[in-house]
Formats: C-alpha cells, structure tokens, sequence
C-alpha cells in the first residue's frame, strides 16, 4: 500500500507542512496487523464534542467533519517551519507531551527545517521559538528502517498541561479516536484548532489506521504530527502521530499515524522525553 504524507503540497509525495498536503510512507510500513474495514456509518462522537480532547468550546464545521476547538488550554500546538535563513517551510500541528517537549512527525522537521516557531494558537500572544527539535535519525520517509517522529524542546515550560501517551496495550480495530491538528478544512481553511472523530479501521505494529467515510473525520494538509487520541483509564491519551494518508487528497483514501508503541518509536520518545506521562 502507498502512502502520502501531510507536510505541504509543493509535491504530493515530500509531504511538508501546510502548504503542505501528503508524503507516501513505504509499502512495508503496511504490514502485518488486523485488514482494513469500513468506519461506522456516523462519526462516533459528535464533532463539537470532540473538542473535549483538546481544549474547551466549538464551533463550526473543520479538520474535515469535525469541530473547531477553543486553543486556550490545548495541548495541541500550532508548528511554523523556516530554514535556517528564516524562509517559510509551511506548518504542522505538535503535541504538549512534557512541560518542555512537544511530539511531532520527524517529516515536519526534515527537509531544511532550521527555525521551529510555536503557536499556542491564541490571538494576540507571539510565536515562541523552540530551543532546539530532534527527529528520527536519517529519516527517510519510505524507509522501512525511518519512523516518523520528533521531538520539539523549548527554553522554558509552556503554560498548557501534557498529555500521556498510550503504552499500555495497542489500539483496537473499531476503537473510536479522536484527531486533531491545525490543518485544513473541507473548505480549504486552515486558521484553528480542529478535532474530530472517527475509529480504527487497522492495526499493525508500527501504524494505526483510519479510513475517510462522512461524517466520520479525516486528517489534512497541516495536521501532520498531530495527535490520534485513544481512551484509556478514563483520559484521552495519545496513540499516535499522524503522519500520512493513502491519497493525495484529504476526502478520501486511507490515514496512517505512526504508533507511539512501537518499540523503537517508544524508546526514541523516552530517550528525549524522559518525564512523559504513560498509560
């Protein structure tokens, strides 16, 4: 199975950030694991209630089927790419997973990234720059032997709380999730917050998968390294990263998020983020 990323759109295949569409992941990363099936037939949580994963208030149609969401106590997190001599890359969504730290796909970062600025998407309050960003060693993205992930690290605490990270047990086909990201809608917009749901559709040992069927959401161009929520113990607890889709379009096809349980994934977050929250 092919796979295209989410990064930005100057190609269909090098996923960038919001100007960003979709990479393919390689075949390999599709295999093993439970056969895809179709999602239900309604969004499993309604789209304005979504937005309890990660923030507060919603309103309006976004992600694609889903809600848009209040950022003011988010830990889903806007990430705006420069190179180093501050040209605009495009943006992608992070994760708050430590009070310095915040989890992204290592796609976001490579590819000339030298500046990350963070938006904590409230109006009025300024980019902050990160001190410094780590992604997966010689990342390749459609290598067998690459995972997506990175690690953004600040100079200072943000003032949002982290989420944990699901390393209790694997998802579930069926199992119902909730994305996020600061990508676009089916409208092309992509200016807030947005979440939706949807459920599993496959399981592998490096990927989780969800398929595009209204009303249930989709991810966009922009949300890559976004969060895929699970519940676990009563909390939303982050599964995965959102990392690519089957299509070089956002209403159709298959999404991929790179597993946070996978062992070489899990060990490369605890090397960087040593204080995650687990579940």
């Amino acid at each position: 199975m092919e796979r295209v990323g989410l990064k930005h759109l100057r190609s269909v295949r090098v996923l960038r950030p919001w100007s960003v569409g979709l990479v393919v992941l390689a075949s390999a990363a599709c295999g093993g694991g439970s056969s895809p099936s179709s999602p239900s037939v309604t969004a499993p949580i309604v789209a304005t209630d979504a937005c309890a994963a990660v923030g507060q208030d919603a309103g309006g149609l976004a992600i694609l089927n889903g809600a848009a969401c209040s950022p003011d106590r988010s830990a889903v997190v806007r990430l705006n790419l420069r190179m180093s001599d501050g040209s605009g890359l495009g943006t992608c969504t992070g994760t708050i997973i430590a009070p310095r730290q915040i989890l992204t796909a290592a796609h976001c970062l490579d590819g000339g990234v030298g500046i990350v600025q963070v938006w904590l998407g409230v109006v009025g309050t300024e980019q902050i720059a990160a001190q410094s960003f780590v992604l997966w060693p010689n990342f390749v993205f459609n290598s067998q032997s690459s995972y997506d992930v990175g690690v953004v690290t600040m100079a200072a605490d943000l003032p949002r709380t982290p989420m944990s990270i699901l390393t209790s047990r694997d998802g579930r086909v069926g199992e119902t999730a909730i994305i996020a990201g600061w990508g676009r809608d089916q409208n092309d917009v992509s200016t807030s917050l947005r979440a939706g749901s949807t459920v599993l559709s496959a399981v592998s040992s490096g990927y989780l998968e969800t398929l595009y069927a209204p009303p249930s959401s989709s991810v966009c161009s922009g949300d890559s390294g976004g969060p895929i929520f699970l519940s676990e113990g009563g909390a939303w607890t982050l599964a995965g990263i959102t990392s690519a889709t089957s299509e070089a379009v956002c209403n159709t096809g298959t999404n991929f998020y790179q597993s946070v349980r996978q062992s070489s994934v899990l060990a490369f977050i605890l090397q960087h983020v040593p204080t995650v929250g687990r579940r």
